[in-house]
């Protein structure tokens, strides 16, 4: 597989901004690797190879990535190989769980307000106000999603 410089700019564009959301190096650059390849199913050894990464760190990075969901594999009849892509086609699965989440979240930070002492005002207020916004949020997601289907049709 052929990358253009294009190509190799993007990935490590997108790679520092994975970085910056939290993810490990090797992981962004595999996840921004299967997102810009013009091959939309990529082998162990063409994702290795692609980046320049050690046997271990492709490995480690493509495991962490599948635990988290963010890409999968298929196989091919005849063919022992695992081909992996991005999950980025069951990007609305992906944003409905996250929203869910949102729930979890409100709920526990809630719970920390809740117990927080009384002098932590400015502290307390700020919390309080995450808490808000983030019931605002799970108000209005549902309303969101239905006006963007409907731009959709």
């Amino acid at each position: 597989m052929e990358l253009t410089e294009a190509h190799k700019i993007l990935i490590e564009k997108l790679g520092v901004m994975h970085e910056k959301s939290g993810m490990a190096p090797a992981p962004s650059r595999v996840m921004s690797l299967l997102l810009v390849s013009p091959i939309t199913e990529l082998t162990f050894d063409e994702i290795r190879e692609a980046l320049s990464l050690s046997k271990s760190a492709a490995s480690s990075a493509i495991n962490s990535l599948l635990s988290a969901n963010k890409i999968d594999y298929i196989t091919k009849p005849g063919d022992r190989k695992r081909y992996f892509r991005s999950n980025v086609i069951y990007w609305e699965d992906q944003v409905k769980q996250n929203y869910k989440g949102l729930d979890l979240v409100a709920d526990m930070l809630e719970e920390v307000l809740n117990q927080r002492p009384g002098n932590t005002v400015d502290f307390n207020n700020s919390l309080s106000e995450v808490v808000h916004f983030l019931r605002y949020l799970i108000t209005e997601m549902p309303k969101v999603y239905a006006k963007w289907e409907e731009s959709r049709r």
